[in-house]
């Protein structure tokens, strides 16, 4: 997408607002009712919320009633990562497994003790090695653990195999979370398919608005004994707090026009990225694409040209009217050491460089092709100065 002069490629950190979803947002916003009010304004502002919970629930093959709306992704991550997510009947999870590539809201936000909690590799494309997480789960004998595992990496957009990791952890009587933010919408979510048991969305990733998502559970079969936010009953006591009704609308408003054409938007979102890939290495033959030989989202890749450093060449794309990102937008805005590409061993000289395209529902051809142009004047400009510096 560009406005004006600008070209947006960091759909990852967040898609622009949908137009049908803004209309959204400002219809709720006009209604005066609390949705926990019985009286007629109240129920219009509950038939706005639960109008978007079957529609959320729809994009990932849930049931309406299984969808807990929340803040966001982080929250709806801390929230199910606690011991006390359980099936009915079960006791607490004595230990928390996690992918050494999850995003913070994983890494930094459950609730266990430190020495319960331990992290599983991933292979040089940042794939989990099914292997050691096995021998883990050995290790844990009789112990309930509770796994946690990404569906699609925000920083490569490496996929991984979620149904045989569920089948894994599902027979030594684990239980699954999935952070699906990034993969919802872009890819086939289908949470029975997948075999987790509970998976967080995010509204601002699929061009909803900022500050609202979604943890989503499996059936009614399970329970979270302990909430991070209380108070009130809503959200079927999981959530306290009067909802945010404008948000959640416009989520759900998102999230539907995000399933409609899914496999139509997400062959075309990989032309373009495949197309973005070959002018990168066009223009620098010796680039290192991150994940290039693991399935991948079809609107992001990462790459690092030899020589260059992110936060200059972020720089130099932003003043090229060209908004790219070097990873996660989620700490405090800085270029830093990424854990996730040190976790798939890549070089920390490269690491250093590692810059990230990811399109999304507004991303045309002449985004991409505006890109290729801007990559091809800053990576000779950069050049330039360092050879003249030397």
């Amino acid at each position: 997408m560009a406005t004006g002069q600008r070209t947006y490629l960091d759909h990852n950190a967040t898609s622009p607002l949908r137009p049908e979803a803004a209309e959204a947002v400002v219809r709720a916003m006009r209604l005066p009712g609390n949705a926990s009010s019985i009286h007629t304004e109240g129920r219009a502002a509950r038939a706005e919320i639960e109008g978007a919970r079957v529609s959320v629930a729809k994009l990932v093959g849930a049931k309406a009633k299984n969808v807990i709306f929340t803040s966001g992704g982080t929250e709806a991550a801390n929230l199910a990562l606690t011991p006390s997510f359980r099936r009915l009947g079960q006791p607490d999870a004595a230990r928390l497994f996690i992918g050494a590539t999850e995003h913070p809201c994983v890494l930094n936000g459950h609730r266990f003790p430190a020495d319960r909690v331990e992290t599983v590799r991933v292979n040089e494309n940042g794939i989990l090695d099914l292997a050691w997480l096995e021998t883990l789960l050995e290790r844990a004998g009789d112990e309930r653990v509770l796994v946690s595992v990404q569906l699609a990496n925000n920083e490569t957009g490496v996929l991984q195999p979620m149904i045989e990791i569920a089948q894994l952890v599902h027979k030594h009587g684990g239980l699954v979370h999935t952070d699906a933010v990034q993969a919802a919408g872009r890819v086939p979510v289908d949470l029975g398919r997948l075999g987790v048991d509970a998976l967080t969305l995010s509204a601002h990733k699929l061009g909803g608005p900022k500050g609202t998502g979604a943890l989503v559970l499996a059936s009614d079969q399970y329970e979270i004994g302990e909430r991070l936010i209380r108070g009130g009953g809503q959200e079927k006591n999981y959530r306290a707090g009067t909802e945010n009704v404008a948000a959640i609308a416009g989520f759900g408003a998102a999230a539907k026009l995000a399933l409609t054409g899914l496999a139509q938007e997400a062959e075309r979102l990989r032309h373009l990225r495949d197309l973005a890939e070959a002018h990168v290495r066009r223009i620098a033959p010796d680039a290192l694409v991150v994940g290039s030989d693991a399935e991948r989202l079809p609107n992001t890749f990462a790459f690092a040209i030899p020589g260059l450093k992110a936060e200059t060449a972020l720089i130099a794309f932003d003043l090229a009217g060209i908004a790219l990102s070097s990873g996660s937008a989620c700490s405090s805005g800085k270029v830093k050491r990424s854990h996730v590409l040190d976790a798939m061993g890549v070089e920390p000289t490269l690491s250093e460089g590692v810059l990230r395209v990811s399109l999304g529902w507004a991303t045309t051809k002449e985004d991409v092709i505006r890109f290729a142009e801007a990559c091809e004047r800053v990576v000779g400009t950069l050049y330039k100065r360092k050879a003249s510096a030397a």
